[in-house]
């Protein structure tokens, strides 16, 4: 039997920092339960000058360089 993947609480954090690799930006972050969380929200990082926040949950991403 395959070891489940371990998930993480959502909207546990209300700030991420993201590196390129991670774009597209979303909330929930990968690895969240989504079962009860928001619905996933792609954020326009690059467009906002390196920072988004989730219109859901209120957290806030920024873009590492």
């Amino acid at each position: 039997m395959a070891q489940a993947e371990e998930q993480l609480t959502p909207n546990t954090s209300n700030r991420y920092e993201l590196t390129e690799s991670q774009l597209p930006a979303h909330c929930p972050m990968p690895g969240t339960s989504q079962w009860n969380s928001h619905p996933k929200v792609y954020l326009p990082i690059k467009e906002n000058g390196g920072m988004a926040k989730c219109p859901y949950c209120g957290a806030e991403y920024l873009l590492k360089e």
